[in-house]
């Protein structure tokens, strides 16, 4: 996929979830939970560090050429636009430190540099593109898969429950582990690859849930009512019963969108994931786990990009919370 359209896929994510806030916004629940979270300060500081990773993805993602020749370069380049150390320079320092002679350092580093001189700061903000792409793209993938299926199992039971209970249940009797494994050795390593892989092996939860919720409502009067004058399976599933499952399923892709950025990192790190080369935290804890055994200890640039994947992780899984809590009020803390 070229990168134009990756640049893309962030802002998609926040353009598809901007829209179905402003439409949730009209029905009473939801205007309610927005004054809860409003009055939730931690909610709100999470919010806002989601923010800032978005800007920095976005500024990431914009990119274009000095020359018709030269490589594209994004804001992030050119902001960190200088010659790379020599070696590895710990934070703050004015020489390097993976060297027998020390030498001076061309300029500041707030977080230090890696093996081969590029600034660890630099390297962290790029891994925040990535990031968002691997959860923005996949759950792209596995929010229509994953409604889709479970509408239909949902809704018209018999035969076709059958076949969707039987397809997800198979799908995750499979170690989940092998079978990125397997689909990524057929279809090779790569930003999309991965996304794909994530996708195919990662719809099974939400599709239980929306069967479960679409069990609930098919039943209901206002399903009955809509059956009674005539409207046809397909509007009934998207006009009636789709809104109703929105606040479950938002609640399920903030949470999981969490669990698909420690994914990457964790696959990136056994050799599954991107390719070297590509901005990403995985790449950096890769290159960074060799040397807690050099002398002295080279730590920084672990440090920086697992305490990165920790605010956004930790940031996520406040706000879904907060979400979670401020759309039902039985589950609000106390």
């Amino acid at each position: 996929m070229p990168d134009c359209l990756l640049n893309l896929i962030p802002a998609a994510a926040v353009t598809i979830l901007a829209f179905a806030v402003a439409r949730a916004k009209r029905a009473p629940l939801w205007a309610e939970a927005f004054r809860r979270l409003r009055r939730n300060r931690l909610a709100r500081g999470a919010l806002a560090v989601m923010c800032l990773y978005g800007m920095v993805g976005f500024l990431d993602s914009l990119s274009w050429r000095d020359a018709q020749a030269a490589p594209k370069r994004t804001v992030i380049d050119r902001l960190f636009q200088r010659s790379p150390e020599r070696t590895y320079s710990a934070p703050l320092a004015t020489e390097t430190t993976g060297e027998p002679v020390s030498h001076p350092l061309q300029g500041k580093h707030v977080l230090g540099t890696d093996g081969v001189g590029e600034d660890t700061l630099y390297l962290t903000l790029k891994g925040c593109r990535t990031a968002l792409i691997i959860g923005g793209l996949t759950s792209l993938i596995v929010t229509p898969l994953a409604l889709l299926f479970g509408m239909l199992a949902g809704y018209f039971g018999k035969r076709v429950d059958d076949a969707v209970q039987y397809v997800y249940t198979v799908l995750d009797s499979m170690p989940w582990i092998l079978l990125l494994i397997a689909l990524l050795m057929v279809m090779g390593r790569g930003l999309v690859q991965l996304c794909i892989a994530l996708g195919i092996t990662s719809w099974v939860g939400l599709c239980r849930l929306a069967r479960g919720e679409t069990l609930k409502h098919r039943d209901r009067d206002y399903v009955r009512a809509a059956r009674a004058l005539g409207l046809g399976h397909g509007r009934i599933l998207l006009c009636h019963i789709l809104p109703n499952l929105l606040p479950v399923v938002i609640i399920s892709v903030t949470l999981g969108f969490s669990e698909l950025v420690l994914s990457e990192a964790v696959l990136t790190y056994l050799q599954l994931g991107v390719q070297a080369g590509v901005g990403s935290w995985g790449n950096m804890i890769d290159a960074a786990r060799m040397e807690l055994a050099r002398e002295p200890v080279i730590w920084w640039n672990l440090l920086s990009a697992s305490t990165a994947l920790f605010i956004l992780v930790l940031a996520f899984n406040v706000f879904g919370d907060a979400l979670r809590d401020a759309i039902d009020p039985r589950l609000r803390s106390s």
